[in-house]
């Protein structure tokens, strides 16, 4: 689905989007998550630290959240991270030189489904809340399995939906119903806190999205449920040669 369903491509509209809500984004996402997307974070963090990886792709990297933890737990790394928001990437590098990490993040524009890098590049690619929104889903993972090493890792971290009855009716009220109110009167734009909850809604269930995994070439794939089944992380390997 898209954000605005007017006769743009998803990425030009999640483009679009994305530089629109960036000066709020990081007070909304922390405040509407209550605080949890930085506990959610560093369990990516002490994941993709057991490898000991020093070259890291963080795609969507929005505002730098992930890659900045990834670069500040991780000394010995080097951080690419990649946005179609070129708005979401000035408040990004603000953020690096804040923490002194400018010579180990690099941050650029770029396209998830053709990204600007050699085959077997990285180490670990990781996704925080941005794979449901690449303009096609397979065409993304298969060129994260086409820039990780033999041997490598991807790590997503991606919102989901809680199975328990109770615990998912009031989650979809509160992402439903409060959600796009809070974010759409702070932001000044409703439609994107609308898309953020339809677009959960739309993504693929776990072990399908594992399926995607698989088919794109990744083994050893994993998914675990994070506060209830509000957010999963998935792992998965690139076969060594």
């Amino acid at each position: 689905m898209k954000p605005y369903r007017t006769e743009k491509t998803k990425k030009e509209e999640v483009r679009e989007m994305f530089d629109r809500i960036a000066p709020a984004y990081d007070r909304l996402n922390h405040t509407l998550s209550f605080q949890i997307d930085k506990l959610w974070r560093r369990r990516v963090v002490r994941i993709v630290r057991r490898s000991s990886p020093r070259r890291i792709l963080d795609v969507a990297t929005g505002t730098g959240d992930l890659a900045i933890a990834l670069a500040a737990r991780i000394p010995e790394a080097h951080v690419l991270g990649i946005d179609l928001s070129e708005q979401m990437l000035e408040e990004a590098r603000r953020k690096v030189v804040r923490r002194g990490l400018d010579e180990r993040v690099l941050l650029e524009e770029g396209d998830a489904e053709r990204l600007a890098l050699g085959d077997g590049a990285v180490d670990v690619a990781t996704v925080a809340f941005g794979v449901r929104n690449f303009g096609d889903l397979g065409t993304g993972l298969q060129e994260l399995f086409r820039v990780i090493r033999p041997g490598g890792q991807v790590v997503i971290l991606e919102f989901s939906t809680p199975s328990a009855p109770l615990f998912r009716a009031l989650y979809r009220f509160y992402s439903h119903r409060v959600l796009p109110v809070i974010g759409g009167r702070i932001s000044k734009d409703r439609q994107a806190y609308e898309y953020l909850p339809a677009s959960v809604d739309e993504f693929p269930a776990p072990a399908r999205f594992m399926e995607l995994l698989v088919k794109a070439g990744f083994a050893h794939c994993r998914a675990r449920s994070l506060s209830g089944g509000i957010a999963r992380i998935y792992t998965a390997e690139k076969p060594r040669l």
